[in-house]
């Protein structure tokens, strides 16, 4: 039943049904669409990294977006098919060695850290909500670490416990961060997104 509802709404998204007709390969592009068109942070020549990045939307706008002259970075545990201007390294971001491939990678400081990355969800909220932090965090320490000074971090969060910790953090680090709610995410979803301008130099 619970597969037969998801078919359902699948079918009836209009999101879903635009990103086909676009050639994105999942609606989630259009919530990076809305966000970039209220922040403005992808522009031609970007180099950037895209964690979580499969089955690849958000790696699919940032390398339209950033252009032949831009750079975009992707990383995902579940594996990604190839994508025209996107280098893919499939492995855990919560790993060290795969943390250490991603970083010989990217090799460079880098303009925007994107993450949209987001637990398997176990149905246990408290422990979901605990998984998906740690994500959120491990991003922020990634982008902290090689964003150029005035970069950008957009990442998707779960109100709940840790949030509001995690953007009193954000705020400390960067000179503005926005909460943002896409119209394509879904209204009964707890998501929202961080977009973290101009990173502090450490």
């Amino acid at each position: 039943m619970s597969s037969n509802r998801w078919l359902s709404r699948q079918a009836a998204d209009p999101y879903v049904k635009q990103a086909r007709s676009q050639g994105y390969r999942a609606r989630a592009a259009f919530k990076l669409i809305e966000l970039d068109e209220r922040d403005h942070f992808l522009k031609p020549g970007l180099r950037v990294v895209d964690l979580g990045a499969a089955p690849g939307s958000w790696a699919q706008v940032a390398a339209e977006r950033s252009g032949p002259k831009g750079r975009v970075v992707a990383l995902d545990i579940l594996p990604m098919d190839a994508l025209d201007g996107v280098e893919f390294i499939q492995g855990d971001f919560r790993e060290a060695e795969v943390l250490a491939q991603l970083e010989a990678l990217v090799g460079e400081k880098v303009d925007l850290v994107l993450s949209d990355m987001a637990p398997n969800i176990s149905g246990i909220a408290a422990s979901d909500q605990a998984r998906s932090m740690d994500l959120a965090e491990l991003g922020l320490e990634f982008a902290c670490d090689w964003l150029e000074p005035g970069g950008v971090f957009v990442v998707k969060l779960f109100q709940g416990e840790g949030f509001d910790e995690f953007v009193r953090t954000a705020r400390a680090r960067f000179d503005r961060v926005r909460l943002r709610k896409p119209a394509a995410s879904r209204k009964q979803s707890r998501e929202v997104y961080l977009v973290a301008d101009s990173r502090r130099p450490v």
